[in-house]
């Protein structure tokens, strides 16, 4: 997984009761699951301004792969990976909302766990026309707890939060006037679907283990003899 992400951002609240989160945790991530390449194209969420790139960090760039790949990938890789594109409070929304839609249970770990935010802020800088959709959106998602709860969303609590997601999680139920948090929300649930599931974690928790090695025993032997087939002794 690209970066080194650690977990979630301290000093904000986590999910609520344990009951709500796994209820919650299997309708979010499964709703977008199915619609990931779909949801790439939905309706763009206008920012007011444009925010100033940070300086490039180039200690993102030490674990790219080079095996199997052109120089001029490589190269672009490292580009991308040094530099920054979301502000530090867009990847702790982002980091919220990941876990919202995967948070950890008994199965697997959680979406920032699996390093899904730094999957998202790569993919905003490879695909750059995901920006003004996730930029927008994530302000778009402050200024509704602002109206709502005069506070910014990471600093809203367990409930306040989930209050203005599920007005948003399912575009079949939203209200008209919700559209460009639908559009937002799509968007994030499948960019955090596509990164999760594409890590060891998101491995373990569909229970995928690749090809793995067997043992040939040979047709059963009550086969052969029903057939009057003698096993060969090959020694």
């Amino acid at each position: 997984m690209i970066g080194d992400w650690v977990g979630p951002v301290t000093n904000h609240q986590s999910p609520v009761s344990n009951h709500q989160i796994m209820k919650r945790r299997d309708s979010l991530k499964f709703i977008g699951v199915g619609s990931i390449t779909a949801g790439l194209f939905l309706e763009s969420c206008k920012p007011d301004k444009k925010e100033a790139a940070a300086a490039p960090d180039t200690s993102k760039t030490d674990d790219i792969i080079t095996a199997g790949r052109e120089a001029f990938e490589i190269e672009r890789d490292k580009k991308l990976l040094g530099e920054t594109f979301f502000t530090p409070d867009e990847m702790a929304t982002i980091a919220v909302l990941a876990d919202i839609i995967i948070p950890k249970d008994e199965v697997s770990g959680s979406a920032t766990e699996a390093g899904v935010p730094e999957f998202i802020e790569f993919i905003v800088k490879d695909l750059p026309e995901h920006q003004t959709p996730m930029r927008g959106g994530l302000r778009w998602l402050d200024m509704e707890c602002y109206g709502r709860f005069e506070k910014a969303f990471v600093d809203c609590s367990p409930e306040q939060r989930l209050q203005v997601v599920d007005d948003i999680a399912y575009p079949n139920k939203a209200k008209p006037e919700m559209g460009q948090g639908v559009a937002f929300f799509n968007r994030m649930r499948d960019l955090t679907a596509t990164g999760f599931y594409t890590t060891e974690i998101g491995f373990a928790d569909i229970g995928y283990k690749g090809n793995l090695p067997g043992t040939y025993v040979g047709v059963p032997a009550e086969v052969l003899e029903e057939f009057g087939v003698k096993e060969l002794d090959w020694g």
